[in-house]
């Protein structure tokens, strides 16, 4: 599996789940057009494309390109790459008929085609063996902190939400791999809550 330093951006949680088995990376979907009126996921994807640069990955229909181009006009462009998948005819396995275009989109694209997007868009590949190698925050962090599994962690997610000017209806879950991508262990534990 292919480790890559930026943010992932799909359209929804098929296409997450797929690129999730071909790459080691932080993937954000954008529920479709739910980011048109979702100014805190606009907000997040601005916050980690200065952190970490994002790749766009859309499938290549109509949509694709409109929710691609909404981005572009949100996200300063110096910190975002663009990956294109093929225009490949056919229909994805979980569908009982072809999209309106006729085409796969990203959650039915080959492990190698998806890889081969991404590397010509220049996303950058590290080595899982020899990068990174510093701790990253986890569950029990979280709970140490107070964010999850006690009294109060709700309330206490829901303030540093709004102190990192984050969507509030992130999950405890998606907290963390958000947290993963903004900031270093040490500067979670650092933080005053």
């Amino acid at each position: 599996m292919e480790k890559i330093k930026e943010v992932i951006v799909v359209e929804g949680r098929y296409d997450k789940n797929t690129l999730s088995q071909v790459v080691d990376a932080h993937i954000i979907e954008t529920s479709g057009f739910g980011i048109f009126n979702d100014k805190e996921k606009q907000r997040l994807l601005i916050k980690l494309a200065q952190s970490r640069g994002l790749v766009v990955l859309t499938d290549s229909d109509g949509a694709g390109f409109v929710i691609r181009n909404f981005i572009k006009g949100c996200v300063d462009p110096k910190f975002v790459k663009h990956a294109y998948i093929p225009e490949i005819e056919g229909k994805e396995k979980r569908k009982s008929k072809a999209s309106k275009e006729g085409q796969l989109g990203v959650e039915g694209m080959r492990p190698q085609v998806l890889l081969d997007a991404l590397k010509r868009a220049g996303a950058t590949f590290e080595s899982i063996e020899s990068t990174d190698t510093r701790p990253l925050i986890s569950k029990a962090d979280m709970y140490k902190m107070g964010l999850s599994g006690g009294e109060g962690s709700r309330a206490k997610r829901e303030k540093l939400l709004r102190s990192l000017d984050l969507p509030q209806k992130l999950s405890a879950d998606a907290l963390l791999d958000v947290l993963n991508a903004l900031m270093t262990r040490e500067e979670f534990f650092a933080l005053q809550l």
